[in-house]
C-alpha cells in the first residue's frame, strides 16, 4: 500500500472514533433523505416537461390542422420528418403523436397541464385519454393518481370499474352525523356499488362463504375498497352485556384515523340492518376507540338495496352509517364483464414492477 494510501486510511480511522455513531447515522439519514428528495424533485420536473411538450407538439398540430384543413396524414409525416432529425428520442411515432393531438384537445388549457396534467407519467394520461371521455372523469382520476400513487395498471383496473361513477354514491347519514370537516371525505371514501368481479360463481354464496372468498382474494378486496383500508379481523368479537358479537369484517382506515365496520348480507338491505349496525359502532366506540381516533364507521354491503328505504332507515341512527350494494361477476353487464381482469390477471398486474409502465418506445423521451 503506498504511503498516501496509508495516510488516507489512517485518517479515516482516526475521523471514525472521533465521531460520535449516534449523530453520524443522523447525519448519513439526513443526507441521504436530502439526495432522495432531490432525485424525486429531479423525476417529477423532467416528467412534467414532457408531458407539457407533449401538449404543445399536439396544440402546434392541431391548431395547423384547423387552420389549413389538413387531414391526418400530417401526423404520419412529421412522425418521418421528426424521428429522422431526431433517431434517439422516442415518442415522435405516428402513434404517440396522434396522442399529443388528441391530448391537447382534452385539455385545451396549457395551465391545467402544468399545474395538475402534467404530475402523472405520460403512459397514465394516455390510459385516460382511451378510457375517460369526459374532461371532470379525467381530472378526477389524474387527482387520485397523485395523491394515491397509482401505477398504470391499477389506474387501468380503476377506470374500467367505474370508480368515478362509484365513488361517493352510497346512501350514508354522514351530513347529519359527522362534522362538516369529516362528512365530505367519510363520503367519498364509499362507493356504490362495489364490484367484486375476483370472486367467480359467487351469486349463490352463503354470507359467511362470501365473508371467506373475500378474505382468500383480501388483495383485490383492499383494492376496491380504497387507499388506506386495513384489516384488523373477520368475524371480530364484541362482548356487551355479557354476550358475544360478531363483525363480519373491521378494517382500520388509516387516514382517517377511524374504524369501518363492515357488515355482509346476501340478500337485500332491511331496516334493522341500520340498527344492527348502530349497536356495533356504539360497542367498538366504546371498547377500541382511543385518544384521537375519530368515531367509527360501519358500511352494509348488500346484494341489493331500495335507495328510499335505506335512507328512512338511517333517518333516526346517531352513528355515521352508509349503505351500498356490491356487484358479482354475474351481476355485471357482458362488457363490463369482458373487459374487467381477471383474478390471476390482477395479482399479476399488481404485482409487476413499476418500470413496466413506460415500457412502449412511444412515450419515452430519449435516455
Amino acid at each position: 500500500m503506498s504511503s498516501r494510501r496509508k495516510a488516507d486510511a489512517s485518517s479515516l480511522v482516526l475521523a471514525a472514533a472521533e465521531v460520535d455513531a449516534v449523530d453520524y447515522g443522523e447525519l448519513l439519514d439526513v443526507i441521504r433523505g436530502r439526495i432522495r428528495e432531490a432525485q424525486f424533485n429531479a423525476a417529477v420536473a423532467v416528467n412534467r416537461e414532457l408531458v407539457v411538450l407533449y401538449w404543445q407538439i399536439g396544440h402546434e398540430i392541431l391548431i395547423r390542422q384547423q387552420a389549413s384543413g389538413w387531414g391526418g396524414r400530417v401526423v404520419e409525416r412529421l412522425g418521418v420528418d421528426l424521428r429522422r432529425e431526431f433517431p434517439d428520442v422516442r415518442g415522435l411515432s405516428r402513434t404517440n403523436l396522434s396522442y399529443t393531438r388528441a391530448f391537447a384537445a382534452a385539455y385545451p388549457d396549457e395551465t391545467i397541464v402544468r399545474q395538475l396534467v402534467g404530475q402523472i407519467p405520460w403512459g397514465h394520461n394516455t390510459v385516460l385519454l382511451d378510457k375517460a371521455h369526459e374532461l371532470d372523469e379525467r381530472i378526477w382520476y389524474v387527482r387520485q393518481v397523485v395523491e394515491h400513487g397509482w401505477s398504470r395498471n391499477v389506474l387501468i383496473h380503476q377506470v374500467e370499474s367505474g370508480l368515478y361513477e362509484r365513488s361517493g354514491q352510497a346512501v350514508t347519514n354522514f351530513g347529519r352525523t359527522l362534522p362538516a370537516s369529516q362528512s365530505d371525505l367519510a363520503v367519498e371514501l364509499l362507493k356504490d356499488p362495489y364490484h367484486f368481479s375476483f370472486l367467480p360463481g359467487a351469486s349463490a354464496m352463503e354470507e359467511r362463504e362470501l365473508e371467506r372468498a373475500l378474505l382468500a382474494h383480501v388483495r383485490s378486496f383492499l383494492l376496491e375498497l380504497g387507499v388506506g383500508f386495513a384489516l384488523v379481523g373477520s368475524q371480530y368479537r364484541l362482548e356487551v352485556g355479557g354476550q358475544d358479537y360478531y363483525l363480519d369484517l373491521l378494517f382500520y382506515h388509516i387516514k382517517l384515523q377511524r374504524y369501518v365496520a363492515v357488515d355482509l348480507k346476501v340478500g337485500a338491505f332491511k331496516p334493522e340492518y341500520a340498527g344492527k349496525m348502530n349497536f356495533y359502532l356504539s360497542a367498538l366506540d366504546e371498547q377500541l376507540r382511543k385518544g384521537t381516533q375519530e368515531p367509527s364507521i360501519g358500511l352494509v354491503l348488500c346484494k341489493e338495496r331500495n335507495r328510499v328505504v335505506a335512507e328512512y332507515a338511517l333517518r333516526g341512527i346517531s352513528n355515521p352509517i352508509g349503505v351500498a350494494e356490491y356487484r358479482l361477476t354475474d351481476d355485471l353487464p357482458a362488457q363490463l364483464r369482458a373487459d374487467l381482469p381477471s383474478t390471476e390477471q390482477l395479482e399479476s398486474e399488481l404485482a409487476a414492477p413499476e418500470n413496466g409502465d413506460s415500457a412502449s418506445e412511444d412515450v419515452l423521451p430519449a435516455a
